[in-house]
């Protein structure tokens, strides 16, 4: 079942397709085609075999008539011999579809798990190869510099993520904070909730402080009780709570991004009643859900009620 990790990195290739070039061209120095415009496309690469094969996402770069290169994005949480042996039929499948290069990349939030989906899995003799394009911790630059957040905002996120732990986080902190104001409010919101779930107390406590020093208005009520429950270590069942709440919270915000970004209508009803689920099963369900949902209807809500 997909985690709020996972869609949340999903939803920033789905919300800005151009992320999938300036992290190829960048950090992982591959060579892209001359290209004009970045296009999110069908994730179903199921050809006229029966087997169903969906990737997480598909990024298609254009030039001025047709498609130049193809990108399919996979994020990768953990070790899985199975997404592996998938990987070469998603890749065949688009470069037969669209009859131009494709690359594989896949978001690794662990660096031992980005390195091993970087290994290159071998189809066959004589040398039949595909070499995954891995992003880890180690291959997210430091971004420091307030105007490449503005620029590349997700970026900024990802480097808060990957180094917003280490000694020296304030500069990091403070582009993301650039980063956070220039996404829509909704974005900001799902960042900001994303990168206080993954930090640790120290670097949480650090954040709080440049953000208080700035003035800067905390995006989400589960921010203000990241670092309410940050101040009060002591109280281990208190933080606790606050941590549980927290995730569901985020969770819902995951499942109303999905669907907002499929176009799908959502009542105001039913997002009152998605906003306020603590059940994390369930949320977890409608996530899943959401990601091929067409109407509210397919998350198994009578938006009537």
């Amino acid at each position: 079942m997909p985690s709020h990790l996972h869609e949340i990195l999903i939803e920033m290739f789905r919300d800005r397709p151009a992320l999938a070039a300036e992290i190829l061209g960048g950090p992982l120095h591959v060579a892209l085609p001359e290209f004009h415009e970045a296009r999110l496309s069908s994730a179903d690469l199921t050809d006229v075999a029966p087997t169903e094969y969906r990737a997480d996402a598909v990024v298609t770069l254009h030039g001025s008539a047709s498609p130049v290169m193809a990108v399919v994005i996979e994020v990768q949480l953990r070790l899985d011999p199975r997404k592996r042996r998938s990987w070469p039929a998603y890749v065949g499948t688009l470069h037969a579809r669209l009859g131009c290069p494709v690359a594989l990349l896949v978001m690794c939030p662990d660096q031992a798990v980005a390195d091993w989906c970087a290994t290159p899995v071998a189809i066959g003799p004589p040398g039949s190869v595909l070499t995954p394009v891995a992003l880890g911790p180690r291959q997210v630059p430091v971004v420091t510099d307030p105007g490449a957040a503005r620029r590349m905002p997700e970026l900024a996120v990802l480097s808060a993520l990957a180094h917003g732990a280490g000694p020296e986080p304030t500069a990091v902190f403070k582009a993301l904070c650039t980063a956070l104001d220039v996404v829509g409010q909704e974005h900001a919101h799902m960042y900001t909730d994303l990168v206080l779930s993954r930090l640790p107390a120290a670097a949480r406590e650090c954040l709080e402080e440049l953000m208080t020093t700035a003035g800067y208005r905390f995006q989400s009520d589960f921010a203000r009780r990241n670092f309410a429950a940050g101040k009060a270590e002591g109280k281990a069942e208190g933080k606790a709570e606050g941590v549980a709440e927290g995730k569901a919270e985020g969770e819902a915000r995951a499942v109303l991004a999905v669907l907002d970004a499929r176009g799908v209508q959502v009542p105001e009803n039913v997002r009152a009643d998605i906003t306020s689920c603590t059940n994390l099963d369930q949320l977890g369900t409608w996530i899943h859900l959401a990601a091929t949902a067409d109407k509210i209807e397919d998350l198994g809500i009578n938006a009537a009620e």
